[in-house]
């Protein structure tokens, strides 16, 4: 019966110990993916005023000074 009871613990503590590693890993996994995730932020209005340059919808001298003005 003591044979038993030690075969049980030693086989809870083997699936505990291998939960643990597989959480941590997992864990370490994410916080080494998040820099990936992280872009950086996007100003729209940036954004906007370069995509009407590229349409032509303003000028070289436009763009530059909105640039300028928005920065």
């Amino acid at each position: 019966m003591t044979g038993f009871f030690v075969t049980v613990v030693i086989l809870v503590l083997v699936v505990l110990g291998v939960y643990l590693v597989v959480t941590v890993s997992a864990s370490g996994r994410a916080e080494r993916a998040a820099p990936d995730r992280e872009r950086p932020r996007v100003d729209r209005a940036q954004e906007e005023l370069r995509l009407r340059y590229a349409r032509g919808e303003i000028g070289r001298e436009e763009y530059l000074q909105r640039k300028i003005d928005l920065e």
